[in-house]
């Protein structure tokens, strides 16, 4: 059985001390070695920026995909083999600015994949600008006067649009992400994990203090019910959003059994190796 251990890598981490996104990787290791998965079992999709690394640091199957394009991938790799389990992962600029289009469109059809989002409040590699979870008046490189948008709001989005289950969690507090990180990849369906991750570099405002201060944590309220989807609504908007914890679930079919003839693709036993002739002629192609 593989245990945390399996899920690391020898490359060590390049990002900030401090940054929030060394949680998210240490709580994906631990829950899906929690699980009883094994890291052949497991397909760890990245997109682009500070937390697009974190596929080279997951002792998985793993791809570094193109800017916003982390959905559409691991939509193709889950399609494609039903029996993994798929994980896509990404930042708030990254999954909620160019790769809006795509979160939608996952969300609606109920992929069955977990999708994790760092969610720092700010574009980090390039150094703090302003991205589509900044609040309005947010102050950056590119909005010294502060912002004159209001923020997106994706976790809405995804439960006004289908998702199957939402939740929420914080860097600091790596006990329950762990646990969200497991029931998120044992749903069926498509699952997003929003992560409160700070930035300690470029965001001064959405701190760990200031996260621990402000969150509100679902796991101290017993009388919330994670399948009222009007009820999460209005929770999100009471607490702008700040708040952890699974906020909505719901079952329903998932995109692959729901297409026409997707058992019978998915059953069909093809010879997908290339020869080695093949592959000598491919190689001398790009030379």
């Amino acid at each position: 059985m593989a245990t945390i251990k399996d899920f690391r890598t020898n490359n060590r981490p390049t990002w900030c001390p401090g940054c929030g996104d060394y949680a998210v990787l240490s709580s994906l290791q631990k829950a899906c070695a929690d699980l009883g998965l094994a890291p052949e079992e497991v397909v760890l999709v990245s997109g682009i920026g500070c937390s697009g690394k974190i596929s080279q640091h997951f002792g998985s199957y793993g791809f570094h995909s193109l800017h916003g394009r982390a959905l559409p991938t691991a939509t193709g790799v889950k399609l494609a083999n039903q029996d993994l389990t798929v994980i896509a992962a990404g930042g708030d600029g990254d999954g909620y600015g160019i790769g809006m289009g795509h979160f939608v469109h996952a969300v609606r059809r109920n992929i069955d994949l977990t999708y994790i989002v760092m969610d720092n409040h700010i574009y980090g590699l390039t150094t703090g600008q302003l991205s589509p979870t900044s609040e309005r008046g947010f102050k950056s490189k590119t909005s010294p006067q502060g912002s004159a948008e209001e923020p997106v709001k994706a976790v809405e989005t995804a439960i006004v649009n289908g998702a199957s289950f939402v939740a929420q969690a914080f860097s600091g507090d790596v006990k329950q992400m762990t646990r969200l990180f497991e029931e998120a990849i044992r749903h069926r369906g498509f699952a997003l994990v929003n992560c409160f991750s700070p930035c300690v570099t470029f965001n001064k405002v959405n701190t760990y203090d200031w996260f621990k201060e402000t969150l509100v944590n679902l796991d101290e309220r017993e009388d919330y019910d994670p399948t009222d989807r009007e009820g999460a609504l209005r929770l999100l908007h009471e607490t702008k959003g700040v708040v952890t914890g699974v906020l909505y679930k719901q079952e329903r079919p998932v995109f692959h059994e729901e297409m026409i003839g997707a058992s019978e693709v998915a059953t069909a036993k093809v010879d997908l190796r290339l020869k080695e002739e093949d592959a000598q002629a491919l190689l001398q192609s790009y030379r």
